[in-house]
Formats: C-alpha cells, structure tokens, sequence
C-alpha cells in the first residue's frame, strides 16, 4: 500500500534559509504532536514560521482526507533560496555597501507511519 502524502509550502518567507536549516533539522522524522511541542517552545523566528506551515499542512489534511491525525509524523522538510531583494547604503567616501534581504520557501510533507 503506497503511503499517501501531505504537503504545505512558504513561498518567500522573509528569513535567510541559514537561519531556517537548524530549525527543519530538529523536527523531521517526529510525531506531529511533538513536532508542533518542539517547535511551540522554540523562540526563533524561524521556528514559529515553521509552526504555521505544520499547522496549515495538519489543515490540509483534515480537509482532504480521513487520515489518523495520531499515527501522522513529518516526513520531509525542505527549503530553498528565494529571490533575494538587493540594495546599498551609502558608506564612507561614498561608496555603498550591499544590503541583501534573503527570502525561502519552506516545504513539509506529512505521512502516516505504517501500522504494527
């Protein structure tokens, strides 16, 4: 039986994927529920935007299909570079110096662990 899959996106969210990585590593291959606890009691940034994505893709689910919320646990985390937003500021002798605004795209998958 082929293991069906739920996914939920953040398109150019604005946080640098660097900072985003530490955060995806901590909860892939969790429970949802301990998934969401984890990531409750993180206080980066990235952590509560990844909380919003796990929430919308628990949404996902409950609306399209009658899977066990119970037996669900994150089964891929990604993300990618977005467009970066480039500007400057004007430094000594006039010069500029670059300022880039990194963005990503958070992506979770969702699965039902096989029962024993």
């Amino acid at each position: 039986m082929k293991k069906s899959q739920y996914y939920a996106k953040h398109i150019r969210a604005r946080i640098s994927p660097k900072k985003v990585v530490p955060v995806m590593d901590l909860i892939r291959n969790r429970n949802l529920l301990d998934a969401k606890l984890a990531l409750a009691f993180d206080q980066t940034k990235a952590a509560k935007m990844i909380l919003k994505v796990l929430k919308s893709a628990e949404a996902n689910i409950k609306t399209t299909s009658k899977a066990d919320l119970s037996r669900l646990y994150v089964s891929e985390t990604w993300v990618g570079a977005g467009p970066t937003s480039k500007s400057g500021r004007i430094v000594a002798k006039s010069r500029l110096s670059p300022i880039r605004k990194r963005t990503s795209h958070i992506y979770i998958g969702l699965s039902e662990r096989d029962r024993k």
